[in-house]
């Protein structure tokens, strides 16, 4: 049991984690390092990617684990290959451990089985081990992720439903909900208004075809509004090179835009927010989303989200009091949100309504928020 006084220092294990990744994992962990941070703890962050040093300030909390021995973007095979052969596995986990010796480290959150080194998770005396399961790995590594678990964590009931049906036990886990890394200020209800009326709707998302955006746009040629999208490279991905031709595909789309605009470049993180807060709405054409961080995102700058009813988004957009947007059925397809987004775009009270219920709603995930929850469930 950890000492409920003393301040406590937290490892964030993930191989792929860059400052301004356009991933949701990398921005959640940060935001949770940030919270335990305020709250007076020490958090770490340990990544296989060497900083680039002509764009990255030094940052004491950010340790290279140099043993993993990949090139990013990389696949998951890749990725799994590098550190379960000839003996690289026990190389990687002894440097964790010595890691975790040197910083007095308490807690050590594999954030993913894979990519956040979960499948490896030394032992180390005096040190909790917790399972950040923000997707459902495949069986080979989330097996022995799991067994070597004190903690398994995951940001929505949607993950843990996955996992049951998959056969895993997952009664005991515990739901973490993603931070927001920032509490940035939205528009007041005059500049609301005055975006409702001529702002642009914006995508913002990590090229990945679950993001769908390229279903979007081909539904939005005849959209007489502007349509502004930012997507970016994150640094894993299905296959070499597939993300580079799913940025080809959205822009062939974005060219029969009326008004429209796609570039692949990605904001960094202290960006997305007064980005997304310049919106009119905020459309999220995801078909899979364990958690829906940009809709959150969104929603915090008090700008309503439009999204489908699939996983964790009807729960964090819909549900309870106060909807921060419009949930719309999977089977109306993409034409479906585009419509739902005008008749929304056409109604100043229920959109200046939806505008303050999002914001309200968002306040529910500020960082020490989180990161208070994240101690009760690892202690």
């Amino acid at each position: 049991m950890l000492d409920a006084i003393k301040p406590l220092t937290v490892a964030f294990v993930l191989a792929s984690y860059t400052r301004d990744a356009p991933a949701g994992m990398e921005r959640a962990t940060a935001a949770l390092a940030s919270g335990l941070r305020q709250l007076g703890h020490r958090a770490l962050i340990i990544t296989a990617v060497e900083p680039d040093p002509t764009k990255d300030e030094v940052d004491e909390d950010l340790v290279v684990l140099g043993s993993v021995g990949v090139a990013f973007p990389a696949e998951d095979d890749e990725l799994r290959e590098a550190i379960s052969t000839h003996g690289q596995d026990e190389i990687i986990a002894a440097d964790l451990r010595a890691l975790y010796r040197r910083h007095g480290v308490d807690i050590a959150v594999y954030v993913d089985a894979l990519w956040g080194l979960g499948r490896l998770a030394p032992a180390c005396d005096g040190v909790r081990t917790v399972l950040a399961m923000h997707v459902v790995g495949h069986d080979q590594d989330l097996v022995p992720a799991l067994e070597r678990a004190d903690v398994v964590v995951a940001p929505s009931i949607t993950v843990l439903g996955q996992a049951h049906d998959r056969g895993y036990d997952s009664t005991c886990w515990r739901t973490l909900p993603n931070a927001l890394l920032v509490d940035h200020g939205g528009p007041d209800a005059r500049e609301r208004e005055v975006l409702r009326q001529d702002g642009p709707a914006r995508v913002l998302a990590r090229l990945g075809p679950e993001k769908n955006v390229r279903a979007l746009l081909d539904a939005g040629r005849l959209v007489d509004r502007g349509i502004e999208v930012v997507l970016a490279e994150a640094g894993f991905e299905r296959a070499a090179g597939a993300q580079a031709a799913e940025y080809r595909r959205c822009a062939h789309a974005a060219a029969h835009l009326l008004m429209g605009s796609v570039r692949d470049d990605g904001l960094p993180w202290d960006q997305v927010q007064p980005w997304l807060a310049n919106a009119a709405v905020v459309i999220v054409p995801s078909i899979k989303e364990t958690f829906g961080l940009v809709a959150l995102e969104a929603m915090s700058v008090s700008t309503p989200v439009v999204a489908f009813d699939v996983d964790n988004l009807p729960a964090l957009i819909s549900s309870g009091e106060g909807a921060g947007g419009i949930v719309v059925p999977r089977a109306h397809g993409e034409f479906g949100l585009w419509g739902a987004a005008e008749v929304l775009l056409d109604d100043p009270v229920r959109y200046a309504a939806l505008s303050r219920a999002a914001y309200y709603r968002s306040r529910d995930y500020l960082p020490t928020t989180v990161a208070h929850d994240f101690l009760k469930a690892v202690r």
